[in-house]
C-alpha cells in the first residue's frame, strides 16, 4: 500500500569530485529550480538508507561504491507552499538530513527523467550561487569546510 503522503524527512546527498566539482540536476517540475540528489524517506527507511536509494534513482549510481559519508548534520526548513500538497495537513516543515558522495572524478549520471530534466557538473563555489534552497547553500558550506575552504 502506497503511503498517501510523503513523511517530513528527507536526505540530501551532495555528490562531489575530489576537486570540489558538484553534480547539481534541474528539477522537471520547475524549470531553472538546481539542487543535489535530495528525497524523502519512504516507508521504515532510515535517512541514510533513503539516501543510498535516492542516489540509485536519480542518478542511476551505487552510492556504496563510492566514498559515501553521514555528514551527521540536519537542517530543518519550511516546504514551499506549491509542494504542501504532497504532505499531511498541517505539515509545513521537513527535517533533512545532509550527506556526501565523493567520487573519483565527474562521471555520467542517468537521469530519472520524471524528476529531472538535465544535470551539470559545477565548481562548489557555482553551485552555491545556482542552488534554489539555502540547506543546498549550507551543504556546499560544509563541503568547503571539510576542505578547509570558505563558501
Amino acid at each position: 500500500m502506497t503511503q498517501p503522503y510523503k513523511t517530513p524527512v528527507s536526505a540530501l546527498i551532495l555528490i562531489h569530485t575530489p576537486d570540489l566539482q558538484v553534480l547539481l540536476l534541474e528539477r522537471a517540475d520547475k524549470a531553472g529550480y538546481w539542487q543535489s540528489v535530495t528525497g524523502s524517506i519512504e516507508g521504515n527507511e532510515t535517512p541514510v538508507e533513503a539516501a543510498i536509494r535516492e542516489v540509485k534513482e536519480e542518478t542511476g549510481l551505487d552510492a556504496l561504491a563510492y566514498d559515501f559519508q553521514d555528514w551527521q548534520a540536519s537542517n530543518v526548513y519550511e516546504i514551499y507552499p506549491h509542494w504542501r500538497h504532497r504532505y499531511a495537513p498541517g505539515v509545513i516543515e521537513n527535517t533533512e538530513h545532509l550527506f556526501g558522495l565523493c567520487l573519483p572524478s565527474v562521471l555520467p549520471v542517468t537521469l530519472a527523467p520524471d524528476e529531472h530534466t538535465r544535470y551539470e557538473w559545477v565548481d562548489w563555489r557555482d553551485a552555491a550561487k545556482k542552488v534554489f534552497s539555502w540547506t543546498n547553500v549550507d551543504a556546499l558550506k560544509k563541503l568547503g569546510e571539510r576542505h578547509h575552504l570558505v563558501l
